[in-house]
């Protein structure tokens, strides 16, 4: 048997009137419909109600980690992926590059973009170098990602920071509200205002205007955490797996797991990503022996976090066209279980995440039930199938 989850980051909406339902509900996805038919449909509650929302919790909670043992924070689990071999007393930040407002002061900015226009990862180095430059010293170190998502470790740093908010969070919004740090966290928030000062006429900012794109003018802080160790996941499951994806996050559990991590050129995180080649690479890792492959998909979140409902629609319809389509033709007549879901909605009316259930169907080639007419949020609940504890429902899965 051959075991795939298609992880469609924040793929799970609410209704719309212009829409006159949901991205799921409305998205042309024949393949994911077909199953549906024939699978296992429920609702499953990924992110207890006193975590925190993020695709770190929820893609843990999805993989059969519970969140309350094996969590600790977002940006360690990226700072793995980059290469960076964390001390126990380390502490670890995701650091957005950011496009802010150009007012005076920096409590008077508003963040209009948390990706700075998807600035390219070449432009991000280069950004990210500068800043180490200028603002790193034996304490804290800067270490450039992937697009806008970067990492800074703070040397025998504190957690006890006070609150630091996702970007994505609060696009649109004034950010003085969200400079509540404590005593301990001032830090942070000084090199954040500096930053603004050091970037603002940057030359790959300049040129970035000249080319009509957002400049990344402010480094913003959030996810704060220090490693912890995951049991692997052949050990765990007794499957050999890899893992697929765009995104430092999910390669970082997938390293921290010991699963092969499969990087896939013009793979970027949004509805521009490498649809093909993440299917290709799936079907290869099952054909040369893997057991287990996940392939997460951020598009769907990144749309959601824009406002850009056409997009979401259409992510999900590649997704369901492009890797879907083409795991059920290369492997058909074999056995094969599929498991399909978000790991946390990302509703277009909120631009963030929320912790409401989600939507999954497991389709089982060699057992057919009785589903659903079609894959969506309204078809799951009916079904009354509700998974409690999301992190039970991945040994569910492989059962």
């Amino acid at each position: 048997m051959k075991y795939v989850v298609l992880l469609c980051d924040g793929m799970a909406d609410l209704y719309r009137d212009d829409l006159n339902g949901t991205p799921m509900s409305v998205a042309n996805k024949p393949y994911m419909d077909m199953l549906c038919k024939k699978s296992r449909i429920g609702l499953v509650k990924t992110v207890a109600d006193n975590l925190k929302p993020g695709s770190d919790v929820a893609n843990l909670s999805v993989l059969g980690y519970d969140p309350a043992i094996y969590y600790s924070g977002r940006s360690p689990l990226e700072a793995g992926s980059i290469g960076i071999d964390m001390k126990p007393t380390d502490v670890s930040f995701r650091t957005n590059l950011v496009t802010v407002t150009d007012e005076e002061k920096y409590e008077d900015k508003t963040i209009l973009d948390y990706c700075a226009d998807d600035i390219s990862t070449e432009e991000a180095a280069e950004i990210i170098k500068f800043i180490d430059e200028k603002l790193g010293t034996d304490e804290f170190r800067f270490y450039s990602g992937v697009s806008y998502r970067h990492c800074l470790i703070w040397d025998k740093g504190t957690m006890d920071v006070g609150k630091l908010t996702p970007p994505h969070d609060i696009t649109g919004k004034p950010v003085k509200e969200y400079l509540g740090a404590n005593e301990n966290g001032q830090v942070l928030i000084d090199m954040m205002k500096k930053s603004y000062e050091l970037l603002k006429d940057h030359p790959v900012n300049l040129k970035r205007i000249e080319r009509g794109l957002r400049p990344a003018n402010s480094i913003w802080f959030w996810g704060e955490g220090v490693r912890k160790e995951l049991t692997p996941f052949k050990e765990k499951y007794g499957k050999s797996a890899a893992m697929i994806s765009a995104v430092d996050l999910l390669k970082g559990i997938g390293k921290f797991t010991e699963m092969d991590v499969i990087n896939v050129e013009g793979a970027t995180g949004y509805i521009d990503t490498n649809f093909d080649g993440k299917a290709q690479a799936a079907v290869e890792a099952l054909k040369s022996g893997k057991d287990f492959v996940y392939i997460h998909v951020e598009a769907p979140d990144e749309c959601g976090h824009r406002f850009e409902i056409a997009n979401k629609v259409k992510a999900i319809e590649l997704i369901d066209e492009k890797i879907l389509g083409v795991i059920l033709k290369e492997f058909q007549g074999e056995d094969i279980k599929i498991l399909i879901c978000p790991d946390h909605p990302t509703p277009l009316e909120l631009k963030t995440h929320t912790n409401a259930p989600v939507p999954f169907m497991i389709y089982d080639s060699t057992k057919a039930v009785n589903g659903a007419d079609r894959f969506c949020e309204e078809s799951a609940a009916a079904t009354k199938d509700y998974v409690a504890v999301g992190h039970e429902l991945m040994a569910q899965f492989l059962a």
